[in-house]
């Protein structure tokens, strides 16, 4: 059986946006696995120069439970919340 894997969204997240953290059990964030929160600060780096992928450009902190996590995941660590 596949199982449907949630993928990040196709443009960049913005202050506010809801998410959803989504890294493997080997992650060594994994703690954090399948965690909602609220994205409240975005770096930008230059990793998309060394992948050629245009969204590893971004990193987020997100806030969980009221708490800002001190941990930043990549664009393809989080999944977008439906409301």
């Amino acid at each position: 059986m596949i199982e449907d894997v949630p993928q990040p969204a196709s443009d960049p997240y913005q202050l506010g946006d809801d998410v959803q953290i989504y890294v493997s059990e080997t992650d060594p964030d994994s703690e954090y696995h399948e965690k909602e929160g609220t994205i409240t600060d975005v770096l930008q780096d230059n990793l998309e120069d060394e992948t050629g992928r245009e969204l590893d450009f971004y990193s987020y902190r997100i806030k969980t439970n009221g708490e800002e996590k001190y941990v930043w995941f990549r664009h393809r660590d989080l999944v977008p919340v439906l409301q």
